[in-house]
């Protein structure tokens, strides 16, 4: 043997030694921390280490050592954890369970070096399914869990004794629920956001009861506080003494008891130390569904690969010429290569080859599915420049934006009676309306102003100021948007109804001409819609905060009417596509050519090539708030409205193109833009103070399945899915609610039935409308089996 041969030698012996008390530290940690289910069927022999098939495409036993540290014992498939395996990551996080091609997938436990774990149920390495956490303070939760959250119905034991057994939604308590104190009281009622809110009973170790209406975990309304001896007190309950207010009722048994007992007692004393725990308890330093896996795969152009860990820091002194690390998200494990086999996953197809000694590809396979051929590479829209254009003092609408201003500065400034939620019938009075007078000198109710004389008129103001309320729009907020120091921003050009539009500066609301048929229409619709989107907090339907009118004096006097409504897309992030879609087919295809759309252009649905993937929860309420939502416009003879969506892409290449879910980010140089992170969406959803910035219809996680058209079906609604998926962040809302079914849209549809399909045309019966509108929106709408 030659002294080189030698030397080689020696440094593969102490590898292997190496490499063998490694595989011996990791299996001393294992035996620690187990999950039964998994280690029955797993148990690996050190001494048999990477069992390989015989073929590819075979499970068998793997016993790995990473390359950046990172331990796995288990069942492998083709380069994924694949079956029942142990997963140990540098930091001491541990994964015990099912693996589905390299995710979390079915049931584990997952341990925290802090001593928390959850064992139960993953979905696409998220704690999703029945599942219990125990934290590291002593808290457990046992319970249903939806994308890491709490939600469903579940029961908390906290580390003091006291006990939590009811709903969950998005990490909180909410809905109905009942909390044990370690003292003995309890509550048992209503909850919303993580507190006491709503109808409910507590009850106190001492006998003494509150059922009544509650808010912010105190009691607020109608309620009755009632002794053992029979003895209660009814009223409105409020910590405003001026708005407290009840009557005493004395037991027959004892009626000189309790005479001197004073209601705020029951604030200051009886309620005291009973606070309800905080519901988010300890904070976890990283998510299942964050955690990475690491992988060696062949990479010839890479000089040199760097060594990471799980949270990306770099160890030095690794250099290998033909290898490169990959570090895999557990939640999101595309294509991975390794132990001499390449595969590239796209979609559902893979594209197999060998890889020699040499480093040659020996041999691919291609299905020869037409439906997998090569695609042109999706690319973002050119940048649009800021919509709207500056209303300055040379615009000849300034005069008209400055009525406006003064106008909504005096009506939200205007004192109104205390906004209560139930309104009585007299406040939707299509005759409740205000009008002020608005001189340039002024007046004892307005300022003066540099615009000629105008009247200003406020429809149902009591209502909007409610609806404002309900809505959580702070006033003064409202006024600075709109009346601040900013210019409004005029769209470039007017819709096809004729009406223009406003922005404000900041983007959070929109103004809306509209004509005095619209107006009559809302007017008359008003008090469903108020009691709509009071019942249905997450409703998709279009907010609106105010009705108002303009009359110009003067030489000419013209009537400006318009509507405030809350701006879909005011958002961080950037909407790259935006899509306004009705479910028809007539005139339903941009105008523009490629060249010519960018970030700002609305398209429609024939230009439509995707399909929306929800988490099945989101789905599934997402499909619940479409049927109440149509069934409320389809009573109120309401059509023609559509589905406004828009699309934040969260990851695209530096020369723009868009990067699939499957794509392996190491084929090409990423370009992050302004956008969250997997790990930014698990601590968003986890965070309280950011987690009310998801909601159904806005700044929503998703993915979008691109769609091709057949050829020979120009007019074909939805194109044929391809399996290639792009991470989104989603908004949408119906809007255009306005249009009734009115003689103008039955000769319209009347007219262009004789010319067209009459299924084709948007003018239809709004039973009709409804219906088409449905189908298609839930055709276009699927819930995402793969989070």
């Amino acid at each position: 043997m030659s002294k080189e041969q030698s030397s080689v030698a020696k440094a593969w012996e102490a590898t292997i030694r190496k490499t063998q008390a490694a595989r011996r530290r990791a299996n001393s940690i294992f035996g620690t921390m187990s999950i039964a289910h998994a280690d029955d069927h797993n148990e690996v022999d050190p001494d048999h280490n990477n069992n390989k098939p015989a073929s590819l495409g075979e499970t068998y036993l793997a016993d790995k050592i990473l390359p950046n540290g990172d331990y796995y014992t288990g069942q492998w498939y083709e380069n994924f954890p694949n079956g029942l395996g142990k997963y140990l990551w540098t930091d001491g996080c541990m994964y015990v369970g099912e693996w589905h091609r390299g995710k979390t997938m079915g049931k584990g436990r997952f341990s925290w070096p802090s001593g928390a774990t959850y064992e139960g149920e993953f979905k696409s390495g998220f704690m999703d399914g029945i599942g219990t956490y125990t934290g590291s303070n002593g808290d457990t939760y046992r319970g249903q869990w939806v994308m890491n959250l709490k939600h469903g119905h579940g029961v908390k034991s906290y580390a003091n004794g006291d006990c939590y057994d009811g709903e969950w939604r998005c990490g909180m308590q909410e809905g109905q629920g009942k909390y044990n104190w370690k003292n003995g009281n309890y509550y048992i009622g209503e909850w919303r956001k993580g507190g006491i809110c709503g109808k409910g009973t507590f009850v106190w170790s001492n006998g003494n009861t509150y059922d009544g209406y509650w808010e912010d975990g105190m009691p607020k309304g109608n309620g009755t506080f009632k002794w053992p001896d029979d003895s209660f007190y009814v009223g409105n309950w409020s910590k405003d003494p001026n708005e407290q207010n009840g009557t005493y009722f004395p037991s027959e048994t004892s009626p000189e008891e309790n005479q001197d007992w004073d209601p705020r007692s029951v604030y200051d004393v009886d309620l005291s130390g009973c606070e309800v725990n905080d519901v988010d308890g300890e904070k976890l330093s990283v998510l299942p569904s964050q955690k990475r896996l690491a992988m060696w795969s062949s990479s010839k152009n890479d000089d040199k690969a760097r060594r990471m860990s799980v949270d990306g820091r770099v160890s030095v002194g690794i250099e290998r010429p033909f290898d490169k690390l990959q570090i895999w998200d557990n939640a999101t494990a595309g294509a991975v290569t390794g132990d001499g086999c390449d595969v590239n996953v796209v979609g559902d197809r893979e594209n197999i080859g060998r890889i020699s000694d040499g480093g040659d590809l020996l041999a691919s396979v291609d299905d020869g599915n037409p439906k997998w051929s090569p695609l042109q590479p999706l690319k973002l829209p050119r940048p649009g420049k800021r919509q709207g254009e500056t209303i300055s003092k040379d615009h000849k609408n300034y005069e008209l934006m400055l009525n406006l201003q003064l106008g909504i500065r005096h009506s939200v400034a205007r004192p109104g009676p205390a906004a209560s939620l139930d309104l009585k019938a007299s406040a939707f009075d299509p005759k409740e309306k205000v009008w002020t007078k608005f001189p340039p000198e002024g007046s004892k109710h307005t300022p003066p102003h540099p615009s000629g004389e105008f009247k200003w008129k406020d429809y149902c103001p009591l209502v909007f100021r409610t609806l404002r309320k309900l809505f959580k729009v702070d006033s003064a907020d409202y006024m600075l948007s709109i009346c601040g120091n900013d210019a409004l921003r005029e769209l470039s050009s007017p819709g096809k109804s004729g009406s223009f539009f406003y922005l404000t500066n900041d983007d959070r609301y929109m103004i809306k001409t509209i004509k005095k048929s619209e107006v009559k229409v809302l007017i008359r619709m008003l008090p469903a819609y108020y009691n709509h989107v009071r019942a249905h907090e997450n409703t998709l339907v279009i907010k609106f905060f105010g009705l108002h009118c303009v009359k110009l004096t003067g030489p000419i006097q013209r009537k400006v009417r318009f509507i405030i409504m809350g701006n879909l897309f005011c958002s961080e992030f950037t909407i790259h596509r935006r899509y306004d879609l009705k479910g028809s087919s007539l005139g339903r295809l941009t105008d523009k050519t490629e060249a010519e759309i960018d970030e700002t252009t609305i398209l429609k649905d024939l230009d439509l090539n995707f399909i929306f993937k929800l988490q099945k929860s989101w789905f599934q309420e997402f499909c619940r708030q479409i049927d109440r939502d149509c069934d409320f416009l389809e009573q109120e003879r309401i059509m023609d409205y559509s589905l406004l969506v828009g699309l934040h892409f969260r990851q695209v290449s530096g020369d723009r193109e868009l990067i699939p879910c499957s794509a392996d980010p190491g084929d090409s140089e990423i370009v992050v833009v302004p956008r969250l992170s997997r790990v930014d969406i698990d601590h968003l959803l986890l965070d309280p103070d950011r987690r009310d910035s998801i909601r159904l219809g806005g700044n929503m996680p998703a993915r979008v399945e691109r769609t091709v058209r057949r050829g020979e079906f120009e007019l074909q609604l939805i194109g044929e899915p391809t399996g290639e998926c792009y991470e989104v962040i989603m908004f949408f809302g119906i809007i255009d609610i306005l249009q009734d079914y009115d003689i103008t849209k039955k000769l319209e549809h009347a007219y262009k039935s004789i010319q067209y399909d009459p299924t084709s045309i948007s003018a239809v019966d709004p039973r009709q409308y409804s219906k088409r509108f449905r189908d298609f929106i839930f055709n276009v709408f699927s819930e995402d089996i793969q989070l």
